[in-house]
């Protein structure tokens, strides 16, 4: 076992960020343009048409986010590295600046006795690779372990704990299926073949970087238990779970995709998408998996028309319950190849109407954990809230942020005390930032950042998580 992985005894804490949202300084230093500097320019694809060129500008502003981590006592730093700002064009040469940077930010942090976490695909495709068809081009899953090989030869001696992607699910099937995030297409089927290509990016990245040393790479995936509202809604449910988790754990775990990942996606059956030997590489690529977490999907069937004998008029009267059509972070048509479903959330919801449920996540390290038998790190779970109380000193009093926090937490304790093997804990996010379609209207930092000067202020969650870390390691 790595011995650069947290220790298996005491739980690991640490606090999370990523490049597009915090960093800015978009047209700095060499970097190149992303598939979100693209899509947030198109009108209507960010809530208030925003974009991350500012976001936090932590570019600039490095010292303090940093003062702001080791603040807390954490023992991990997880941020991402901006693929555009390494190579600008996804390819070829190296742009120095972009690297000189994450060395100051690892510097940094290993100056103040903080662990970096680094994550080398967090959704910002350079846009060259994008206008040759993005992650559905195979040849994008070579180009990404080039640049992860390059990003180690240069960060490897400081950086110990690698993540390959982010949220694999979100890069495809929001990105190419419903289109709600960059590069904004809606593919269909065709959308399962980016799932397998970002897998294959993953295996082919991880094998360089286990040649190149590293013995802790890891992937970070959005798994969900999916609960079926009734028993005639298992069958869907399980198009939703293979989906959401199993193309991504056969392919880690067994080498494959099962038959009711199959069912739903065919093409993952084609000996020309899927070749000899793709499989076998991802097969046992990672050495520690990072789960997020936010939230449970509950599914049922699609409510169906009800005919009904009318008082007034003696004839039938259709009813028709409207569909929820999103549920918690996923949405339908995020699903192709599942037959007609439908989400159902329920009450209490966080700001970005997501369902709070912390017996989600403990369920979910355990199922995972028996599934892997992979060393877990909770890689990010948080809540957005309005975060319109306020305390004496104007600070922002986000007493329910704390609530889902503390529930969480207590969440994971429980899967450890029934044998999950998880390592470490890493709360999303640092600081209020640029939330991706939401812009820069969802809240999930524990400290506020005032969107006309960018004064950083912890809210009383701060304080809460430096209490609760410190507790954790005594």
């Amino acid at each position: 076992m790595s011995s650069h992985l947290p220790d298996r005894i005491r739980l690991s804490w640490g606090v999370a960020s990523a490049s597009y949202q915090v960093e800015g300084a978009t047209g700095e230093d060499g970097r190149g343009v992303s598939i979100w500097d693209t899509f947030a320019a198109r009108p209507g694809a960010v809530v208030d048409g925003s974009d991350g060129a500012v976001a936090c500008d932590s570019y600039h502003r490095l010292d303090e986010d940093i003062a702001l981590v080791a603040g807390l006592g954490v023992d991990h730093y997880r941020f991402s590295i901006a693929w555009p700002r390494v190579q600008p064009t996804g390819s070829g040469p190296v742009e120095p600046r972009g690297l000189a940077y994450y060395e100051r930010l690892v510097d940094a942090l290993l100056e103040r006795d903080v662990n970096p976490m680094a994550t080398l695909y967090h959704w910002d495709l350079p846009q060259q690779l994008e206008d040759a068809d993005g992650w559905l081009n195979r040849d994008t899953a070579e180009r990404f372990a080039d640049y992860a090989a390059l990003v180690h030869e240069r960060l490897g001696d400081r950086v110990r704990l690698w993540a390959t992607h982010n949220e694999p699910w979100c890069a495809a099937y929001v990105g190419y299926g419903s289109g709600r995030h960059a590069p904004g297409r809606q593919e269909g089927g065709r959308t399962h073949v980016t799932a397998h290509h970002l897998l294959l990016g993953h295996g082919l990245a991880a094998a360089r970087l286990h040649e190149a040393g590293a013995d802790a790479v890891g992937i970070v995936l959005n798994l969900t238990p999916v609960w079926p509202d009734r028993p005639e809604a298992a069958e869907v449910a399980d198009g939703v779970d293979a989906i959401r988790n199993r193309v991504w754990l056969g392919p880690l775990v067994d080498g494959a995709y099962d038959e009711g990942t199959l069912r739903v996606a065919p093409v993952l059956a084609d000996p020309t998408v899927v070749r000899e030997g793709d499989l076998d590489l991802v097969r046992g690529s990672a050495d520690w998996l990072g789960v997020n977490y936010y939230t449970p999907a509950r599914v049922d069937l699609p409510v169906e028309e009800v005919s009904a004998g009318s008082t007034t008029s003696g004839g039938s009267t259709t009813l028709v319950e409207p569909a929820e059509t999103t549920g918690g972070d996923a949405g339908v048509e995020e699903f192709p190849g599942v037959a007609p479903f439908r989400f159902t959330p329920r009450a209490p919801l966080t700001d970005i109407g997501w369902e709070v449920e912390p017996r989600g996540l403990e369920e979910l390290l355990v199922t995972t954990h028996q599934r892997t038998g992979l060393p877990l790190v909770v890689t990010e779970n948080g809540a957005a809230y309005p975060d319109t109380a306020r305390t004496g000193d104007r600070a922002v009093d986000d007493q329910d942020r704390i609530g889902y926090l503390s529930d969480h937490i207590a969440a994971v304790e429980r899967a450890r005390e029934q044998g999950a093997d998880v390592r470490g804990y890493v709360l999303w996010t640092l600081m209020d930032n640029f939330e991706w379609a939401e812009g820069y209207t969802k809240y999930f930092g524990i400290v506020h950042v005032d969107r006309d000067t960018l004064a950083r202020t912890p809210k009383a969650s701060y304080h809460w998580y430096a209490e609760r870390v410190r507790a954790g390691q005594a």
